[in-house]
C-alpha cells in the first residue's frame, strides 16, 4: 500500500513529480496561490511547480515522452478492467488506476469528448459500482482509499470541460479553424512581393512598379492577419467561453462586441483582394503577379452601403474597447477556470500574440492602417493615372470615414463621462438661480437633458486668493463647477454661483499667466478666474468654449431649467423620434423587399419600368385602382374640416355647422 501512494505521488497525469523544499513566495502553477507549506511537488518534465493536494487537478503533462504516456494508459485501463469485473463480495486492495482513472477508461464510459455536454462522474459512476458492497467491518484503509476515489473524481470532474479543449490542444484547433485560408496564406508567407516572385520576373520592372507591388503586398497580407484575429476571436475563444467554460453570454458579447459583422466584412474584402491578385497572375505562373488597378474595390469599400456598416461597427466596437477590456480582466480576477483556460491556450506559439487583449487593440487599430497603405500605393503609382484617381478619391473616402468615427466615439465617451459624473453627483446637492427669468433650481437631474462637450480638472480661484480644485463640466448651454469629496460630487458653496450660462460668455487670457484664464459672465454679471494644469490645456479649453458658445441654443428654445410639464414632452418627443427611427428602418426594408420582387419578376429581357413618384412608392401595378391614396386624401379633407370647425374665431358654431357640413361633404362624395 505504501509503495503504491508513493508510486502514485511520483507519477500522476504523465508528470514525474519529486518532493521539494520551497519559500513562501513560490506560486502554485494550479491553483496560483503561494505555497505556504515548506515542502511541495515539482515536475522536472514540464518544470510545474505545485501543492501536494493540487496534483488532481493539474492537466496532463505536455512534455512527457508518447512512449511513457502510452504505457501508463495501457497499464491504467488493464486494472480497470479488472476492479470492474471482480466479485462485489470481494475485498481486495485497490489499484491507483481506480483513484484517477485513466483516459480510456473514461472515454470507455463517457464516449467522445468532442460534441459531448459536461457530464457529472459522480452520478455515471459510483462507490458501489467501481469497489463493490462494504460494511462497518472492512479495512479502513480501504475505506480511506474509496473515499479518496470519490473526491478525485468529483474533483477532476469540474475541470473536464476545459481538459477537453485543452487535450486536442491550441494548435490543433486552430489549424482546423484557419484551414479555409491555408491555400491563401502560403502565397503571402514571404516578407515582401520582392521576394514572393521569381527574381527573373522581378527584373522585368521598374523600381516604383516594385515598390508599388510591394505595400499592395503588406494590404493583402495583414488583411489576412486581420481576418485570422477575428476568427481566433470569435471561434477560438468566445466559443469556448460560451460553451465549454459556460460564461454569461452578457459577459461575453461585452468582451467580443460587433465580431462576427467585422468578420463578415472583412472577409468580404479580403476575397475581392484575392480575385483581383488571382486575375493578375502571369500566364504560366502561380505566384507571379502585378496588380494594375485596384482603386475600384478600395472606391467599393469605403463609400456607400459599405462605408456605412463599416462607420456603424467600428464606432461601436472602439467605443466599447476600453469596456472590453476591463470585463476581461475582472473575469480573469474572479474565475479560476478562466484563467486556467486562458493560461494554456497562450501556451501556444500561435496564439502566444493574440491575447484576448491584443486581439481587441489590433482589431479597434486596423481601420487606422488603411490611410497610411492608400498613400504608400498612391505615391508609387504616379505612372498609373486612372488608377490613381480612385486611389485619390479612396483615400479622401477613408479619412472621412475615420473621423467620422472618431466623432462617435468621442460622443460615446463624453455621454459615458456625462453618465459616471451623474452616478456620482449628490442627489441632495442644488444650486439657486434667482437672476434668470425663470427662477428656479439646477439640481442633478439637468444634467442628462444636455450633452458633455468637454471636462477636466482646473483651479478656480476665490475672493480670497484661494484656489480650489474642482472638476469643470462643459455642456450644451452652461459650464459647471463640482467639488469632489468621499468619492462624491457636489456643488461648491462659494462666493459665486457654481453654473454659468453660456450665454453671450467671454473667455480671455491673463496676461502674464500662461495657464490663467477669466470667465465673464452676462447673466449674472460675473468674472471667474480659473487655471488649467499647462498652457496647452489653457489654451484648448479656451478653444472648446468658444467653440461651444457660438452652438449654444436660445432659452426660448432650450431653457436652462425645465419645468415637470416640459420634461414629460421632451420624453414624448424623445420616444417619437424613436419611433420614427423604427418606421424609416422598416420602410427601407420594404423597399428592398419590393426591389428584390420586381428583380425577380421583371425578367432579365424586359427594360426597367420608368421610376414611380415619391407618393406612389407602394402602389401596386395590377389593374385595380390603388384605393390607400384615396383613403389618405379623405382623412385629411375631414381632418381639415375638424379644424375649421373648433378654431374658427367669432363665429357661432351651432350656426355654423351646417354650413361647415355642407362645405365639407362626405369623403365618399365626389
Amino acid at each position: 500500500m505504501k509503495e503504491g501512494k508513493e508510486k502514485d505521488a511520483r507519477y500522476t497525469n504523465g508528470h514525474l513529480f519529486t518532493t521539494i523544499t520551497v519559500s513562501g513566495m513560490t506560486m502554485c502553477f494550479a491553483c496560483n496561490k503561494s505555497i505556504t507549506a515548506k515542502e511541495a511537488l515539482i515536475c522536472p518534465t514540464c518544470n510545474v511547480t505545485i501543492h501536494n493536494r493540487c496534483k488532481d487537478t493539474l492537466p496532463n503533462c505536455t512534455k512527457v515522452k508518447q512512449k511513457q504516456q502510452k504505457a501508463a494508459l495501457l497499464k491504467n485501463s488493464s486494472s480497470l478492467q479488472s476492479v470492474s469485473l471482480r466479485n462485489k463480495t470481494a475485498i481486495r486492495e485497490r489499484p491507483n488506476s481506480a483513484i484517477y482513472p485513466s483516459e480510456s477508461f473514461r472515454q470507455t464510459l463517457l464516449g467522445s469528448r468532442r460534441g459531448r455536454p459536461s457530464l457529472s462522474l459522480s452520478k455515471s459512476v459510483s462507490t458501489t459500482n467501481i469497489a463493490g458492497t462494504f460494511n462497518d467491518e472492512s479495512p479502513l484503509g480501504i475505506r480511506r482509499i474509496l473515499s479518496q476515489s470519490t473526491d478525485s473524481l468529483n474533483m477532476r470532474n469540474r475541470t473536464l470541460s476545459v481538459e477537453s479543449l485543452i487535450d486536442e490542444g491550441p494548435d490543433v484547433i486552430l489549424n482546423q479553424l484557419m484551414s479555409d485560408f491555408e491555400t491563401d496564406g502560403k502565397d503571402f508567407e514571404a516578407d515582401s512581393w520582392s521576394l514572393a516572385v521569381d527574381n527573373s520576373y522581378l527584373q522585368q520592372h521598374k523600381m516604383d512598379v516594385m515598390k508599388r507591388q510591394d505595400v499592395i503586398y503588406e494590404l493583402i497580407q495583414t488583411e489576412i492577419h486581420h481576418v485570422r484575429t477575428l476568427k481566433i476571436m470569435a471561434n477560438m475563444f468566445r466559443k469556448a467561453m460560451l460553451e465549454d467554460l459556460q460564461v454569461d453570454p452578457s459577459t461575453v458579447q461585452k468582451i467580443f462586441p460587433c465580431v462576427d459583422e467585422l468578420g463578415q466584412i472583412h472577409q468580404r474584402f479580403l476575397a475581392q483582394l484575392l480575385e483581383r491578385r488571382r486575375e493578375s497572375l502571369a500566364q504560366d505562373s502561380n505566384k507571379n503577379f502585378v496588380i494594375d488597378r485596384l482603386g475600384d474595390i478600395l472606391v467599393n469599400q469605403f463609400s456607400g452601403a459599405s462605408a456605412e456598416q463599416l462607420r456603424k461597427v467600428y464606432s461601436e466596437f472602439c467605443s466599447k474597447h476600453t469596456k472590453a477590456v476591463k470585463e476581461y480582466k475582472e473575469l480573469l480576477a474572479r474565475d479560476k477556470r478562466f484563467q486556467q483556460f486562458i493560461r494554456r491556450m497562450t501556451r501556444s506559439p500561435l496564439l502566444r500574440r493574440h491575447g484576448v487583449p491584443e486581439c481587441i487593440l489590433l482589431v479597434t487599430q486596423r481601420i487606422t492602417k488603411y490611410p497610411v497603405l492608400i498613400e504608400r500605393i498612391l505615391k508609387n503609382s504616379k505612372d498609373n493615372e486612372g488608377d490613381s484617381e480612385d486611389l485619390s478619391r479612396a483615400l479622401k473616402l477613408v479619412k472621412e470615414l475615420i473621423s467620422s468615427i472618431n466623432e462617435e466615439v468621442h460622443a460615446c465617451e463624453m455621454n459615458a463621462r456625462l453618465w459616471d459624473v451623474y452616478r456620482r453627483l449628490d442627489g441632495r446637492t442644488k444650486v439657486q438661480l434667482p437672476w434668470e427669468s425663470r427662477a428656479g433650481v439646477f439640481g442633478k437631474d439637468e444634467l442628462l437633458r444636455r450633452k458633455l462637450a468637454h471636462s477636466g480638472c482646473m483651479l478656480w480661484k476665490t475672493a480670497a486668493g484661494r484656489f480650489k480644485d474642482v472638476l469643470v463640466l462643459l455642456l450644451t448651454d452652461v459650464l459647471i463647477f463640482l467639488q469632489e469629496k468621499d468619492q462624491k460630487y457636489t456643488f461648491p458653496t462659494l462666493d459665486k454661483p457654481a453654473v454659468i450660462s453660456l450665454q453671450n460668455l467671454i473667455v480671455r487670457d491673463i496676461a502674464n499667466q500662461e495657464k490663467g484664464m477669466f470667465l465673464i459672465s452676462a447673466a449674472p454679471p460675473e468674472m471667474y478666474e480659473v487655471h488649467a494644469a499647462s498652457r496647452d490645456d489653457r489654451n484648448h479649453w479656451m478653444k472648446v468654449i468658444q467653440q461651444t458658445v457660438s452652438l449654444c441654443p436660445s432659452r426660448q428654445e432650450f431653457p436652462l431649467i425645465e419645468t415637470e410639464i416640459e420634461a414629460s414632452l421632451r420624453k414624448l418627443k424623445d420616444r417619437i423620434l424613436q419611433q420614427d427611427r423604427q418606421i424609416a428602418a422598416l420602410l427601407e426594408e420594404k423597399v428592398g423587399l419590393f426591389a428584390d420582387m420586381l428583380a425577380l419578376t421583371g425578367g432579365g429581357e424586359d427594360p426597367a419600368p420608368p421610376p414611380l413618384p415619391p407618393r406612389t412608392l407602394f402602389r401596386s401595378d395590377s389593374a385595380e385602382p390603388s384605393r390607400g391614396e384615396k383613403l389618405m386624401h379623405d382623412a385629411i379633407w375631414e381632418v381639415e374640416c375638424l379644424r375649421e370647425i373648433f378654431t374658427g374665431t367669432g363665429r357661432d358654431r351651432d350656426q355654423n355647422h351646417a354650413g361647415d357640413t355642407e362645405s365639407c361633404p362626405s369623403p365618399g362624395t365626389s
